[in-house]
């Protein structure tokens, strides 16, 4: 059993996710507010059907993503934009149906990110996005990458609809948010790693917050435009930033850094992520 799941889930030969460059945020954004949309225009009709399509799209998302042994960008953004979906639904499903209230779910989710970056460092000594060369700290980081986006949802949520603040507000306090860890790693030396997932953490909300902004009617303080137009229109912008990463390459990690775990690998990690987080090439 052991031998058949390692040839159909095989180890990592290279970094199985992104260098981190201007155009992966952009596309991170893009995700985020599509999946955001998506979720929201699948939950207009059946909801049975709903979850499906959203279960569906995350099974095929998870299965290609593992099966590749290096990192491949239509692989990586069509689970990214299929755990934004699932995680939006899944958030959203614990307020609409079970009843939790926003401040409650943001609470549950900030939570569980916390539990999951406690268990991987524990785990790895490292959080850094350049040591994932193995299918463990793989699954490690995509856990972390649903989390986000669920909480990323609740606290959206949270912002627009419980503290009054509306879509465009909630724009506006997640963009500020959003440059302090940048500022802070540019400016005043914080650590990489901690800059990029606090970064990573709040592209979410902010994603998720234009995405409502634009979608939802003027009645609910937004443009109105739909959310299937909008879930589409995003779709095809991140394909097309895809499609630019395929050809060009420049989001790939320098193969000559290790591929190789342990005690020197791990602690050459945040070294690495020190001089490559955040800032494009």
């Amino acid at each position: 059993m052991a031998s058949h799941g390692r040839r159909f889930l095989p180890e990592p030969v290279a970094a199985k996710v992104p260098e981190i460059t201007l155009a992966f945020w952009v596309i991170k954004l893009l995700t985020t507010a599509g999946g955001e949309a998506t979720s929201d225009y699948l939950a207009l009709g059946s909801h049975l059907t709903g979850a499906a399509v959203e279960t569906g799209l995350l099974v095929i998302g998870l299965i290609w993503q593992f099966r590749v042994r290096r990192y491949t960008a239509a692989a990586y953004w069509f689970l990214a934009f299929a755990i934004a979906i699932f995680g939006t639904g899944v958030s959203d499903t614990l307020h609409l149906t079970v009843g939790i209230p926003y401040a409650g779910t943001t609470l549950l989710w900030a939570v569980v990110l916390a539990g999951i970056f406690i268990v991987w460092y524990r785990s790895e000594r490292t959080l850094s996005i350049h040591s994932i060369i193995t299918r463990r700290r793989e699954a490690f980081y995509w856990a972390t990458v649903f989390a986000t986006f669920a909480l990323g949802t609740a606290l959206g949520d949270f912002t627009a609809t419980t503290l009054g603040l509306g879509y465009l507000s909630s724009v506006v306090l997640f963009f500020v948010i959003i440059m302090v860890p940048a500022i802070a790693w540019r400016g005043f030396g914080l650590n990489a790693v901690i800059a990029f997932w606090s970064a990573y953490v709040v592209t979410r909300p902010l994603g998720a917050s234009v995405a409502d902004y634009v979608s939802k009617s003027k009645s609910l303080s937004g443009v109105g435009f739909g959310d299937g137009r909008t879930a589409l229109i995003a779709a095809v912008a991140v394909a097309l930033g895809v499609a630019y990463l395929a050809i060009t390459r420049g989001d790939i990690q320098d193969p000559a850094e290790p591929a190789a775990s342990g005690p020197g690998a791990r602690a050459g990690d945040a070294g690495r992520q020190q001089s490559r987080v955040i800032r494009p090439r």
